[in-house]
């Protein structure tokens, strides 16, 4: 190796050096605060709360990681505060509801987001979405939910509780009555347990595997409907959305909201500099590998099928430049 050659690569060497010192620096004695869009002890909450014991070891600077909740719209409340008001240092992150991308596709009330601009560092899953009946309802299948009415529980008007019921109304006659004004999932889960509400329109099945473990093995809950790009292993005998289009339109629509295959998604708000987002993705990245975090995920019943940042950015993407005469009929089924 020439002399020449010899110092670029000393240079290069001490330039990493110094930038991971800047990097250590930028993290030490912080405190990364990641904010779920949804209230305490659902799914988001336990997956983030995960996370929070785990990626302080991945950063430079071993920072503290904490977890504070903010719900809201649906997660567009933590959304919005994470686009607008978060510092842009890397010590705001945030995890919230997998449709917002939707939401700001169909122009949802509340929305001051752009997903496409938030600086994603990765998701935890891939899960389908279902949508349940409880046991008391006496509705197994699609075809049922077809012949008498179901009264289904869900938030507001914004959001896949009341979308995947509303679509499943519109497109193939199912019988749901949407009840909204609930808090949370969580108070959404109880009023079926009161029997106010028969059923939920949409929960990641890893979700009700998570919290509700006992509710699967008891029957208690019934899945009738998966969403997502591929059907679960272990509900072979669930249809998939995308496979009960039965016309050009509904295969569309249904693909439409069956593309937000990035559950539980993490990112940071825009504008964070170039090696702190490195920085964050990189340490993502090494945590879901690690067999501490994998270990700590199974035996809190999280199961893990992450993407990468980049591959969630691509995902988010797609769905903020859906065609508008789809956005426009999906809007038109509901609201």
């Amino acid at each position: 190796m020439s002399t020449l050659n010899r110092a670029i690569c000393v240079f290069a060497a001490l330039t990493s050096l110094a930038a991971d010192a800047a990097l250590a620096q930028e993290f030490r004695g912080k405190i990364i605060r990641i904010v779920v869009g949804s209230a305490p002890g659902g799914g988001y909450d336990a997956n983030a709360r995960l996370v929070a014991r785990h990626l302080g070891a991945h950063l430079a600077g071993n920072p503290t990681v904490i977890v504070s909740n903010m719900p809201g719209a649906s997660g567009a409340q933590a959304a919005n505060y994470l686009y607008l008001q978060a510092p842009k240092d890397g010590t705001v992150l945030g995890t919230f509801n997998k449709s917002l991308p939707t939401y700001q596709a169909v122009g949802q009330a509340g929305v001051r987001f752009k997903a496409e601009e938030l600086s994603w560092l990765g998701c935890l899953s891939q899960t389908v979405d279902t949508v349940v009946m409880w046991h008391t309802a006496r509705v197994r299948n699609i075809e049922e939910a077809k012949q008498k009415p179901v009264i289904m529980g869900a938030l507001t008007r914004i959001g896949t509780m009341y979308a995947y019921p509303a679509l499943l109304n519109a497109l193939l006659d199912t019988k749901f009555k949407i009840v909204t004004g609930y808090e949370s999932g969580t108070a959404v889960n109880l009023a079926m347990e009161r029997g106010e509400v028969q059923g939920r329109g949409s929960n990641p099945w890893s979700s009700w595997k998570a919290t509700s473990a006992d509710w699967i093995r008891d029957k208690k809950i019934i899945p009738i409907v998966q969403i997502g790009l591929k059907k679960d292993d272990e509900l072979p005998d669930v249809p998939l959305l995308n496979d009960l289009g039965q016309n050009e339109e509904q295969r569309r629509i249904f693909a439409f909201v069956s593309s937000e295959a990035i559950d539980r998604p993490f990112a940071a708000p825009p504008g964070v500099p170039a090696p702190v987002l490195t920085e964050l993705r990189t340490a993502f990245d090494r945590m879901v590998a690690d067999p501490a975090f994998m270990e700590d995920a199974r035996r809190a019943s999280l199961e893990l099928d992450p993407l990468s940042g980049d591959k969630v950015t691509e995902v988010v993407s797609g769905i903020v430049s859906t065609p508008p005469d789809v956005i426009r009929r999906f809007k038109e089924i509901t609201e």
